[in-house]
């Protein structure tokens, strides 16, 4: 993906409300803590905690990669548009002239690579590696406490209706 594209130009502007939610992601994060911690808790806290950190988990993951996407998308925008865009700015600044040819875009994963003479390729930024790294732990964590709540649900369930299934197991 070399120049301008809709994709990721829709990208790009689907990054800014990302961007507007992470102060409302942080406050959400502190008032659950601080209903956690503070007297007064419901019977099923830690079922309904876990629930909620596997939602705000794959919130998370989501808006960090939409935050990458719209840098890929920008980056990619800037280095097809207008004179002295190409070879891209973050380039530049690392190789002489003459070794660049041009630029690589992906967003799964997020990256924007600069193409070398020779046929390689290397990396704009080290970000994107731990923008990556972020939205796939993330991910892993949503998908682990999503499994770990139904889990519990079960065992809570099944404590209920007086059948304990970790006591039937043993």
């Amino acid at each position: 993906m070399d120049d301008d594209s809709p994709l990721g130009f829709f990208l790009t502007l689907l990054s800014i409300p990302a961007w507007l939610a992470v102060p409302v992601w942080v406050i959400a994060l502190i008032v659950k803590i601080l209903s956690v911690a503070l007297p007064g808790r419901r019977p099923d806290w830690r079922l309904d905690l876990v629930r909620w950190s596997a939602w705000m988990a794959g919130c998370a993951a989501v808006m960090v990669w939409l935050m990458g996407a719209g840098a890929v998308g920008l980056s990619v925008h800037e280095s097809s548009s207008g004179a002295d865009s190409t070879p891209a700015h973050e380039c530049r600044d690392d190789f002489p002239p003459g070794v660049l040819v041009g630029q690589r875009a992906s967003y799964v994963p997020l990256r924007f690579d600069c193409v070398l003479a020779d046929g390689g390729t290397h990396p704009s930024s080290p970000v994107y590696f731990w923008l990556n790294a972020a939205v796939v732990g993330l991910a892993l964590a949503a998908v682990l406490l999503g499994v770990t709540a139904g889990a519990l649900s079960e065992r809570l369930r099944g404590t209920a209706a007086g059948t304990d299934p970790v006591s039937r197991a043993g």
